[in-house]
């Protein structure tokens, strides 16, 4: 790198190196956002129990990226 080149940060790519980290595929804080989304889910539920999907399933489009995993939109009812 020289002095003022940009420089693009693949965050998503750190630790991928197994011949450098024993374990490149472990995530220090999945425990923590598994809590996370278990007590999101949790509250939307209690919220809307009759939440349900407005769309079969098979017709949910899905992202697709290197960072970013989700549906481009998610139909729902209650």
């Amino acid at each position: 790198m020289r002095a003022g080149e940009p420089v693009l940060s693949a965050k998503h790519a750190a630790k991928t190196d197994r011949r450098r980290y024993a374990d490149p595929d472990h995530y220090l804080g999945a425990p923590q956002a598994r809590m996370h989304i278990q007590i999101a889910l949790a509250a939307l539920l209690a919220r809307f129990p009759d939440l349900r999907l407005a769309v079969p399933e098979t017709e949910v489009v899905w992202k697709s990226g290197l960072a970013v995993r989700g549906p481009v939109a998610l139909p729902i009812t209650w």
